[in-house]
């Protein structure tokens, strides 16, 4: 079973329903304000709905909604601590790693490092043929799920860490002999292996290894600190833990592009407030391309794994994992 079928309600649950509310309250902000809308406050009683049905051990909850903002834990850290999560707590952000993934290409994009329509060939090792259907895969492809690659390079070698398979030499070594699924940019289909490699041609462009990169255009301006794949040992003292073995606490470079990066609520309250553009003179907005749509379903020949929230209306640079995977 692959470390990211095991993973705990705590971990999978404290982190969708943060990303869910974003996407339930962003069209909001882009329209005037709606007087029937429940006080923030009242986040608190549906998180504790979610915590009970969830089984969970602990969750945490963080709201934005314009300038406001709303946290509260629920439950233990770790069993049988007595101690509830707070907004220090250390959690793996699993797959909304790809959504910072996404915020660098964007970023690389706009000052004209990269392009959408690059081939990953440009950023391939010496030697190394990426594989074509019908025409090549590009960053694009891999940024929205319609490269042709499968979901998985294949499983972790017994008693791997979670998020430390598979490594950048293998994935590199594994590609060359690969037969896409389908012609790029035609069909949809949840990847991680192609946020990993994502990463690496990111990496590639910028001569940078990839941490440094998204620590230098991403998490220091925003100072979110304590978004990080190489957690310290202050930190990895505070991971939230369920009652499931969710492996050690540990660097996770290996996935930096689809799944490594741990955050903790402070942190995601700043990274919210940056997606939804509510941060004022304080904090910089995400720029819009990033949030722009950029395939509409209807044009795919089919799609797999991006509707678990409902039938989807439209592909952007990334879209939020099953409910039930990293």
């Amino acid at each position: 079973m692959r470390s990211d079928d095991i993973m705990s309600h705590t971990q999978r649950l404290r982190i969708l329903f943060t990303f869910l509310f974003l996407l339930s309250f962003k069209p909001v902000f882009a329209q005037a304000p709606l007087p029937s809308l429940p006080d923030i406050e009242s986040a608190g009683a549906l998180g504790e709905d979610l915590f009970v049905q969830s089984g969970s051990t602990g969750m945490v909850l963080v709201v934005v909604r314009d300038s406001q903002i709303f946290f509260r834990g629920y439950g233990e850290a770790a069993p049988n601590s007595q101690k509830p999560p707070t907004e220090d707590s250390l959690l793996r952000l699993c797959s909304l790693t790809k959504i910072f993934t996404t915020d660098v290409l964007t970023k690389l994009v706009m000052d004209r490092t990269v392009r959408l329509n690059d081939p990953l060939q440009r950023f391939a090792l010496r030697r190394t043929i990426v594989p074509k259907r019908g025409q090549s895969i590009t960053l694009a492809d891999l940024a929205t799920h319609t490269s042709g690659l499968p979901r998985e390079l294949g499983n972790p070698p017994r008693g791997t860490p979670h998020f430390t398979f598979p490594d950048y030499g293998t994935r590199w070594r594994w590609l060359p002999n690969q037969r896409l699924r389908s012609t790029p940019g035609t069909t949809a289909v949840y990847s991680n292996v192609a946020f990993d490699l994502l990463g690496d041609a990111l990496q590639s462009a910028a001569h940078r290894q990839y941490a440094a990169l998204l620590a230098e255009r991403t998490l220091t301006p925003l100072h979110m600190r304590n978004t990080t794949f190489f957690p310290s040992a202050a930190q990895c003292s505070h991971l939230l833990i369920g009652t499931n073995d969710e492996g050690p606490c540990t660097s996770t470079e290996e996935t930096a592009g689809s799944s490594g990066l741990y955050s903790t609520a402070g942190d995601m309250e700043i990274w919210l407030r940056y997606l939804l553009g509510t941060g004022g003179s304080t904090l910089a907005a995400q720029n819009p391309a990033a949030q722009e749509i950029y395939i509409i379903p209807s044009k795919l020949v089919s799609q797999k794994g991006l509707d678990h929230a409902g039938e989807p209306t439209g592909v952007g640079l990334v879209d939020s994992p099953p409910a039930d995977h990293r």
